[in-house]
């Protein structure tokens, strides 16, 4: 009994360690030394804690990052679905992180996390290990993650006590030395962040509120001088491509600002989540490109999708991507578009673009630290990239993120 408790701390511990940097980070507090030992000491339990202390931080950390995953179903009418999809989640990084706990070697541990630095289950690339040490003094590719794995588990196999802890000098060549610059593009951007409630956002009690807010907001941002407004993800809750009079008032406005905004579109039957950039009289559409795994699609076989899409979410069909990244072209100046998840991708920064207008609905998963890990990721992919990001919300996360 005593073993059993001494696992099930020792993995709470690892699960508390590799998850801390996240509720600093959501509570404002961004120290760089104490997120470089908080995640040294994160990934130095993982190579060292009992096998059976390894599920159990797999199970939490599975928790503890992705917790509010389950808040988006009550909008969908099944709510009563929320316990099982956040112990879900516990689950599917019990059976991520359960590789570890085939050996007690922590060099074989090393290679197998490596590895699982790669693995996005159905899709889902939150969980990066690498990104415990976005705000640190370590840097973020994957060499300096190797050599973090290599300095932290070499000491097992050397048996000189004397010298048991020098593969730690190798921590030096994981040192974060810089990352490809970043600039800020040459115009004026007005970035909004809206606070419609998502309980709220699709009825239609709050269409002309959110209308008349859109346009309170593009007004203000002319008078004070911007040549670019970002309006979030979805914040026309419609199809606008089916509503000629909101577009011939955008049209006119767009002589004075260039406005970017997120709304729905409706094409040849198929749904898009979209933006619309509209400049000098005229628009362009963004498809976006990477949906949200369980969330915009179902990232299961066919036959199992649709059973999926009748059974819980009453026969709705999955969105319809774009087949590559969309660029918007601003008064000259080039700008890659990303909506919400996509924005956390490889894919949305093919050909290394400078910058990246992205727009987000977080409203889905109030209250959380879902912002928080959104932002941080923002800051990863920023920084990998030299990707200068202009993010605009509803809710929480709007800012300019190098």
């Amino acid at each position: 009994m005593k073993r059993i408790t001494t696992d099930i701390f020792l993995g709470l511990l690892a699960a508390l360690l590799f998850s801390a940097f996240i509720y600093l980070d959501e509570f404002g507090f961004t120290i760089k030394l104490a997120n470089t030992l908080l995640g040294i000491a994160a990934i130095a339990s993982l190579l060292y804690i009992p096998r059976r202390s390894v599920l159990i931080a797999g199970f939490f950390i599975g928790l503890f990052w992705f917790y509010w995953i389950a808040y988006s179903f009550k909008y969908q009418g099944v709510g009563y679905m929320e316990p099982f999809i956040t112990l879900g989640f516990g689950i599917i990084y019990l059976l991520f992180f359960a590789p570890l706990a085939l050996t007690n070697k922590p060099y074989i541990r090393a290679l197998l996390l490596f590895g699982l630095s790669f693995v996005a289950p159905f899709g889902w690339n939150w969980l990066k290990p690498e990104l415990l040490f976005v705000e640190s003094y370590i840097g973020i590719y994957k060499y300096q993650f190797a050599i973090v794995l290599a300095a932290l588990s070499l000491p097992a196999l050397i048996h000189d006590k004397k010298y048991r802890f020098a593969p730690l000098v190798l921590l030096i060549a994981a040192l974060n030395f810089g990352y490809p610059p970043q600039k800020d593009a040459p115009l004026k951007i007005k970035l909004v962040q809206t606070h419609i409630p998502q309980e709220k956002k699709w009825t239609r009690e709050q269409l002309y509120p959110t209308v008349s807010l859109i346009f309170s907001e593009i007004q203000k941002a002319t008078r004070e001088g911007y040549d670019v407004v970002v309006l979030p993800e979805s914040v026309f809750p419609l199809f606008l491509n089916k509503e000629p009079r909101l577009i011939a008032t955008l049209k006119k406005a767009s002589h004075k600002i260039v406005i970017v905004t997120g709304a729905l579109l409706l094409e040849d039957g198929k749904h898009y989540n979209v933006a619309y950039k509209f400049e000098n009289g005229n628009y362009t559409i963004a498809k976006k490109l990477v949906l949200v795994p369980f969330g915009e699609y179902i990232p299961l076989p066919k036959f199992a999708r649709k059973f999926i899409n009748d059974t819980f979410f009453s026969g709705a069909s999955d969105f319809v991507t774009a087949k590559a990244p969309t660029d918007f072209i601003i008064k000259g100046v080039k700008f890659r578009n990303a909506i919400c998840y996509e924005a956390t991708t490889d894919a949305i920064y093919e050909n290394h673009p400078k910058y990246v207008i992205a727009i987000s609905n977080n409203a889905w998963f109030t209250p959380s630290i879902e912002p928080t890990l959104q932002n941080l990721l923002l800051r990863y992919f920023a920084r990998k990239y030299g990707v200068t990001i202009y993010h605009a919300t509803n809710d929480r996360g709007t800012g300019i993120i190098k």
